[in-house]
């Protein structure tokens, strides 16, 4: 008798199917605990129900506004399944929803995730997952919940991909962008912790033309391998910039800079008669990007559409604010640098004007 008739005697199970139930179940009583360390004013972290839950009540916010945010890791996934290397990303994908909260002044409340495999490996989601619950600490919001698909026939071997959700609030009056940014405000620059979530795939494409592998130590960073170097989580703003917020009341403007660089994100804040001007010389351009450039002839241009470059997060602050708001975002911990000022508009010209060139720190 063949095992495929054999086997419809027997009944067919849902883990004939590829879909182990007990692995699913594990996973829920693994990753308890590390929900739990993520508690804060409005939830409990439980996970079991149907939902999660927040009372925004307990938060104390007197008129909110709702603030959301989605967003995923892309493909630098890639680099974590095939080194093993999985902690980092959980930060990511909560970075990346959280600092697009924290730059409309909301404070992030809560996040859920989705985790969809082929075949769950209980070790490699729990990693996710306690990176996850690393980056809402991070950023001090709850993981209350989130959902894992195991969907053989969708993803091959021990591939997964992430999507993360969050939800925070801001006082309606405090919400950013301010509609007095003008002529002479100054724009400051935070420091990023690498590339970031963005443009993995043309380093990914990088890395095979310089025939290094992810194992190999790093040519512009001997302590670390490769793939330590280019996991290296998004850094996660919130803290800081909502301590400056409140601390100085001086910060007009927040832009996140992920896909699309300075050129198409600055001007998401900006009113439409302002130009931001930003001095190249003044980014920290480390030495990862000086390498992934090389590497690949990249051109200046194509480098600031793609990547960072070394600035994840701008602020617009009035000249006279600058040195508080600089100073407070220092003490926790922040690099920051001057890197513009905004001017008035001339005609239809781009919003952002690049002057000078990137250069290595």
């Amino acid at each position: 008798m063949s095992s495929t008739k054999q086997a419809a005697r027997q009944g067919v199970s849902y883990a004939d199917a590829g879909v182990d139930i007990a692995a699913g179940n594990a996973l829920v009583e693994a990753i308890k605990p590390l929900a739990r360390s993520t508690r804060r004013k409005g939830a409990d972290s439980a996970l079991g129900g149907f939902g999660g839950l927040f009372d925004l009540k307990a938060c104390g916010f007197k008129d909110p506004v709702l603030v959301a945010a989605n967003d995923g890791v892309g493909t630098k996934l890639r680099i974590a399944i095939e080194t093993g290397r999985h902690r980092g990303v959980g930060i990511d994908l909560v970075a990346m929803s959280v600092n697009d909260l924290v730059v409309q002044g909301a404070e992030p409340l809560f996040f859920l995730d989705y985790y969809a495999t082929g075949k769950l490996e209980v070790k490699a989601a729990a990693e996710v997952i306690a990176g996850i619950a690393d980056g809402c600490r991070q950023a001090g919001c709850a993981l209350i919940g989130g959902e894992t698909a195991e969907m053989p026939g969708m993803y091959q071997g021990a591939d997964y991909d992430l999507a993360g959700f969050a939800v925070g609030a801001a006082e309606r009056k405090m919400l950013l962008p301010r509609k007095d940014v003008k002529p002479g405000d100054v724009i400051l620059g935070l420091a990023s912790s690498g590339p970031h979530s963005n443009g993995y795939s043309l380093v990914r494409k990088l890395v095979e033309m310089s025939g290094l592998s992810y194992g190999d130590k790093a040519p512009f960073d001997r302590r670390k391998t490769l793939a330590e170097a280019l996991l290296a989580p998004t850094r996660i703003y919130v803290k800081p910039v909502l301590k400056a917020i409140k601390a100085t009341g001086a910060i007009k403007a927040l832009a996140h800079i992920t896909g699309g660089g300075f050129i198409e994100n600055i001007p998401r804040v900006l009113p439409k008669t302002a130009v931001a001007e930003i001095d190249l010389g003044q980014v920290p351009f480390t030495p990862v990007f000086r390498w992934l450039q090389e590497v690949g002839s990249v051109s200046e241009r194509e480098m600031l559409r793609t990547f960072n470059c070394g600035i994840g997060m701008i602020a617009v602050v009035a000249a006279k604010d600058a040195k508080k708001v600089a100073a407070s975002l220092r003490r926790s911990g922040e690099e920051v640098v001057s890197l513009g000022s905004i001017r008035k508009r001339k005609g239809a010209e781009e919003q952002v004007a690049l002057a000078g060139s990137l250069s290595v720190t």
